[in-house]
């Protein structure tokens, strides 16, 4: 079972909803940040990104950073740009892109949940990066940020989110970052609220969509605070993080590509040779070829488009990690011909989400900057939670998903 409650969201004026939200922490650099936020006080990079406050932008992890995280979410609240709701509530997150509409729930998830196994993860985390955000949230006393959750889907609550959004939203606007709609509804009624939460209580388990490092920060900062109450019962709020949580049949997960630098001393000619004790490899041409069905990839090489088709009996189809094109390719093309066994540190390659287009692959090796590109059919929902259920982990780099979570709508405090 999977608890969910609601709480008193801390959210920005109808007025200024535009100005305090922007895109996550972790899609954008800080010099990036600093300049989405040139201008505008309000902006909540000042807060997940506060670094850029600093002249020259100070480093992330430096102690007067989180110190300035805390001083200007208190400095928000004080100006009235972000302002606490009265009555604990759920909230309804929809995101509209390429005319396709999903809709989520904004809940407070349980950490023990996440502890538990209950909310399951498909990706490692760095201790590095769960410790960054551990700090914001402690320095805060909050989950500024949401986290990005799934669920297989229930009528009872589409029905409830279906009436809900008839009505006209909080708020409504289409973002400059990223130029797609977002909409947010308060459930406010008892009924609805006592609904939303007896609903999760019986959907098994909730899936980490994207968010590996906000769960793990909230799971340490419960700990920690935990521990520094010696009255701690696991009622406390601090005991619960802020999540949005979408039914699995509304998300599309997005193409995650490979550039590789080298052919391991190999010319065009050999490598295509080597390629063909595992796929069928069929030339294509000059015009952008993306793959169409699972197991077969698009290959770029010196201007020209190929089709790779992967042969019968080079994978296990009952493993659930090794029928993954990730893993596919990962075995049979880096590791085996190129000598690329460690994706996360192997400077040789890199990844390029499938939202920048297949053009952005043949850029960069039209550009010399890289040697060839690989392109893959998406890994579908039914794989992620697979992954997720059998306690698996995928390779690195698996899924993108679009479009990413607006900051700054919604804010859970830990009190």
């Amino acid at each position: 079972m999977a608890i969910v409650k609601p709480f008193q969201g801390i959210r920005p004026p109808k007025n200024l909803v535009e100005k305090v939200q922007c895109r996550p922490y972790d899609v954008l650099n800080s010099q990036e940040a600093k300049a989405e936020a040139a201008g505008n006080e309000e902006s909540l990079y000042r807060i997940i990104k506060p670094e850029i406050d600093f002249d020259p932008i100070a480093e992330e992890t430096d102690p007067k950073v989180y110190a300035k995280a805390a001083e200007n979410f208190r400095m928000f609240q004080e100006k009235g740009w972000l302002v606490r709701d009265k009555k604990e509530r759920y909230y309804i997150y929809a995101q509209t892109m390429n005319n396709k509409t999903q809709y989520g729930l904004v809940v407070c998830a349980y950490v023990e949940d996440y502890l538990k196994g209950n909310i399951k993860k498909h990706e490692l985390t760095h201790p590095s990066k769960e410790e960054d955000r551990m700090k914001n949230i402690l320095l805060t006393n909050a989950n500024i940020e949401p986290v990005f959750f799934t669920y297989p889907d229930d009528d009872v609550l589409d029905r409830l989110v279906a009436k809900y959004v008839k009505g006209a939203p909080e708020y409504d606007f289409t973002a400059k970052g990223d130029g797609f709609r977002h909409r947010l509804w308060i459930i406010d009624a008892d009924e609805d609220i006592a609904t939303v939460t007896e609903r999760f209580a019986q959907i098994p388990s909730l899936y980490i969509a994207d968010g590996h490092h906000r769960s793990a920060a909230a799971a340490l900062a419960c700990a920690q605070k935990g521990r520094q109450n010696p009255h701690h019962n696991g009622t406390e709020e601090y005991n619960y993080f802020m999540a949005v949580c979408f039914p699995a049949s509304q998300l599309t997960i997005i193409d995650y590509n490979r550039v590789v630098k080298d052919l391991n001393g190999m010319t065009t000619d050999e490598f295509l040779k080597a390629l063909e004790k595992n796929f069928t490899v069929e030339k294509q041409g000059r015009e952008i070829f993306k793959p169409a069905a699972m197991h077969t990839f698009s290959l770029y090489i010196d201007g020209e488009w190929y089709k790779l088709t992967v042969k019968p009996g080079r994978f296990d189809e009952n493993d659930p990690l090794e029928v993954l094109d990730v893993s596919i390719l990962s075995n049979l093309i880096l590791d085996e011909i190129l000598g690329i066994k460690d994706l996360r540190r192997d400077k040789r390659v890199d990844f390029v989400g499938g939202i920048r287009g297949l053009g952005e692959l043949k850029r960069r090796v039209d550009s010399g900057e890289m040697r060839m590109a690989l392109a893959l059919y998406p890994v579908t929902m039914k794989q992620l939670m697979t992954i997720a259920d059998t306690g698996n982990i995928m390779p690195p780099k698996t899924t993108w998903f679009e479009p990413k979570l607006r900051s700054g709508l919604v804010i859970h405090s830990l009190d």
